[in-house]
């Protein structure tokens, strides 16, 4: 804990990375930090030897960071939802762990991996943590610690390879080098070069990529055309709300569109602009489609201003449909009129909407503030046209949409040549560390595509930022201005990030995979040794064996965290099944339906496993002692010290039991096995009292006894049931869907290309796979509920029974999905 000295030293590492991450965070040439920031934390985690050590480092990691680095962000959300400053921080750093959850990903995995392996797999494994899981869980504000790095014109170059997530993963292994030399600096010079070399290294691999691919940019032909100037209209009018109750909803409009008419009049006869750019949401109300007489005038005044004045004009508005209403942006020139809407794809969470399966009146309630709008349906590529005839495609991104990778490059593979950015950042107008870290991480999509960005917001940071990621102008905060910009008709150079999308975290992923299948491989090859290894010893007197077993030692802490993941993994399981019964379920065959799964079922259930696998042990019996053997301890416990026995009487997350010791007192910590009464005939026979065998009695011990006198068969085993067999239902009908929505059996490949049609497969055969774990949850809550009556009505025949219902559940999933299949495809 932190009250002994190594905790202490331990949590002045954790505070000196976060103080060292906050200077960091803001910027300038502080970015030099970030190839040391996380050096103390790391020193720290080195003396970590438990799982639990290193989960009580991630957790007070994120929350130091959030402390240090993002503090603002609290006091700017409770500024702006009108609550006290203290409240808004207090919120933020109890939600630590979910807004940075990669500190807590990355200090398990680091620790789980050095047990086996060394130092250099050790440092790939935490930095790939760390990136994938800020790709599978998507922060609100896009953050990441490559973002630190933008104040390098040559490093940051980089990102047009693997993005910010790429810097991130590389500052990493820069930090951790860096701490294994110090760690090494009593070795000597030969072991202190090292690592310090390989620091070195990354350091010269990204200037040296940077130098080259600046000097290619800047060698690109320029465009004959005369650029398109864009002016942007920054009108520094703020807090809607607050002008509503002062002058009234109408005069608040009429305000803003005079303000922005008289200034980009003044912008196309003094700069002579080609085309008008306004902020997010300039124009709070539904556009061309009115929802009163006023609101009617209004936009008929919008559409005669842009053809009196002859540029096109973007701008932020509402859009209407039957679904509901939109943040979006549209796009209206002199003659044709409105051409069409953007909708913004990302929402802000609680602020502009609310997830449907969490909304209702109860959270209206207590969130008066929540929005309710619909999220778009992804990039759109729209073309700013001049009246003599010049265009350039370009891509429109409204608030957080700048902080989604992915959407930048979606609209670069659509053909945009340019980035639109629009967004209202009111709420930072007092927190100008925030203003300029959306401006940072926006920039990164410039850099990551190529595409030059013009960025207008309605109070500051306006700006124009070229190709490399360079700020070339911009308006202060706070300030009324027009600011101009220049586009040219110029498509942008290819870059690896658009080719291969926001690829970092799921190679981060895939290697974490890689690793758990040689963990899982060689645990498996190990057991099978142990189980070689075994043998029975016999006496003259009585027969005893001798006990080698696989285990897990829980204390109560962990036995609840795990049992409360398992049963809310399998609980959304039956859930998933009962929905799908009704037809309320999530469509099937849909990402909707896969992510669904893999959020509340398969990131729970892994979570699971992970703390059994941490804590599991090999339980042995020599000379009359019980041996709980684990990797980082070895537990010795005297059979004759072991009184009585007491079942779990939830058998969650496996059956289990707590010993009782001669002295009277509970042993800390409860052991769960598959079979607890042959620990206790083991324990009897090396010396335990004979009266520890009669103490394990009640539901939960013959519940236990019945389970493991029927064991699972290798065909009940998840990868021949989910992964392969799956396959066969999942096959046939991919098959019948490429015949019917593409004419023949490679029509989607024929038509949209080898990665479109193995996309499909996948997702065809997760489908069918999590459909199949549904119906097998269905099938396994039988079993059980079947097992528990039998105890209780006739406990004799509990063991006949159990294996009546395994059989006849392998005989429905294995022959009645096919034949099911069969009937439902039969011509009949």
């Amino acid at each position: 804990m932190w009250m002994s000295r190594p905790g202490w030293r331990a949590l002045a590492g954790i505070i000196a990375s976060a103080a060292l991450l906050g200077l960091y965070a803001r910027g300038g040439n502080a970015y030099l930090l970030g190839f040391v920031a996380l050096v103390p934390w790391l020193l720290a985690l080195e003396a970590t030897r438990t799982v639990a050590g290193a989960t009580r480092h991630g957790l007070t990691m994120s929350v130091a960071f959030l402390a240090s680095a993002l503090a603002w962000f609290g006091i700017a959300i409770a500024t702006f939802l009108g609550i006290d400053a203290t409240i808004g921080v207090i919120v933020l750093l109890v939600a630590a762990p979910l807004l940075q959850p990669q500190f807590l990903a990355f200090a398990l995995v680091r620790h789980l991996v050095g047990r086996r392996h060394g130092a250099i797999v050790r440092a790939l494994a935490g930095a790939s943590a760390w990136v994938a899981t800020e790709w599978l869980v998507p922060k609100l504000l896009g953050d990441t610690l490559g973002h630190g790095l933008f104040p390098s014109y040559l490093l940051r170059q980089i990102a047009d390879v693997g993005g910010a997530a790429g810097l991130t993963f590389l500052l990493i292994l820069i930090n951790e080098s860096i701490a294994a030399a110090v760690t090494q600096r009593r070795d000597g010079m030969r072991a202190l070069i090292k690592p310090l070399a390989i620091a070195a290294a990354i350091v010269a691999l990204m200037a040296g990529y940077g130098a080259a691919r600046v000097s290619a940019l800047t060698a690109m032909p320029e465009d004959a055309a005369t650029p398109l100037r864009v002016g942007m209209v920054q009108s520094n009018i703020v807090d809607y709300e607050r002008l509503r109750r002062e002058m009234g909803a109408y005069e608040v409009v009429r305000h803003v569109l005079d303000t922005h008419y008289a200034m980009s009049r003044e912008a196309i006869a003094r700069e002579r602009v080609d085309a008008l750019l306004w902020s997010e949401t300039v124009y709070p109300t539904t556009f061309a489609h009115a929802k009163s007489d006023a609101g009617a005038e209004l936009d008929r005044e919008i559409l005669d201003f842009v053809a009196a004045s002859g540029v096109p004009l973007v701008f932020g508005t509402y859009d209407l449909d039957a679904n509901g209403e939109y943040n979006a942006a549209a796009f209206v020139e002199p003659k044709a009129g409105t051409l069409g809407f953007y909708r913004k794809t990302r929402l802000f969470l609680f602020t502009e909407y609310v997830p449907d399966w969490l909304d209702g009146p109860a959270l209206r309630g207590v969130l008066p503030w929540a929005g309710s709008w619909r999220p778009g349906d992804g990039a759109r590529v729209f073309p700013l046209r001049t009246a003599d005839g010049r265009e350039i495609p370009v891509l429109p991104m409204i608030c957080l949409d700048d902080v989604d990778t992915g959407l930048a490059i979606e609209g670069a593979r659509q053909g945009a040549q340019a980035i639109l950015g629009m967004s209202n950042d009111s709420w930072f107008t007092n927190y100008p560390l925030g203003a300029r870290l959306h401006l940072n991480v926006a920039a990164f999509r410039s850099i990551e595509t190529r595409m030059p960005q013009l960025r207008v917001t309605n109070n500051g940071i306006s700006a124009v930022i070229d190709r490399t990621g360079t700020i070339t102008a911009a308006t202060a905060i706070g300030e009324q201005a027009l600011l101009v910009g220049e586009l040219s008709a110029t498509p942008p150079p290819a870059t690896l990030m658009v080719a291969w999308g926001d690829w970092v975290g799921r190679a981060g992923l895939a290697w974490l995979l890689l690793l758990a299948a040689v963990a899982v491989a060689r645990s498996l090859r190990e057991r099978a040794a142990r189980r070689t290894a075994a043998t029975p010893v016999a006496s003259d007197a009585t027969h005893t064996e001798a006990l080698r077993a696989e285990v897990v030692v829980l204390s109560p802490l962990w036995r609840v965290a795990a049992s409360l993941l398992r049963v809310f993994a399998r609980g959304t399981l039956l859930w998933l099944g009962v929905t799908a019964l009704l037809g309320h379920g999530p469509q099937a065959n849909s990402l909707a339906q896969i992510w669904m799964f893999a959020a509340m079922v398969l990131a729970p259930e892994i979570s699971a496993w992970a703390i059994l696998r941490a804590f599991a042990a090999t339980a042995a019996i020599e000379n009359g002692v019980l041996i709980l053997e684990q990797r980082e301890r070895r537990i010795e416990i005297n059979a004759g010290d072991v009184a009585a026995a007491e079942g779990w009487r939830l058998p969650f997350p496996n059956s289990g039991l707590w010993l009782q010791l001669a002295s009277g007192k509970r042993w800390s910590h409860g052991i769960a096995l598959n079979d607890p009464a042959a620990l206790l005939r083991a324990l009897v026979a090396a010396g335990a009292t004979p009266a520890l065998i009669d103490s394990f009695t009640g539901r939960a011990a013959d519940y236990a006894r019945t389970r493991a006198s029927v064991p699972r068969r290798r065909i009940d085993h998840p990868i021949v049931k989910f992964a392969l067999f799956s396959l066969v239902p999942a096959l046939i009908a991919f098959h019948l869907h490429q015949h019917i929505a593409f004419g023949g059996a490679f029509g989607e490949y024929y038509t949209y290309g080898l990665k479109a049609y193995l996309i499909a497969l996948l997702i065809w055969w997760a489908s069918w796979a999590i459909n199949l774990m549904v119906y097998s949850a269905g099938l396994r809550f039988a079993i059980e509920t079947g097992t528990l009556l039998s105890l209780a009505v006739r406990p004799a025949q509990a063991v006949a029974l159990r294996k009546t219902l395994e059989f006849i559940a392998r005989l429905l999933f294995y022959v009645g999905v096919p034949a099911w299949l069969a009937i439902r495809l039969w011509p009949w």
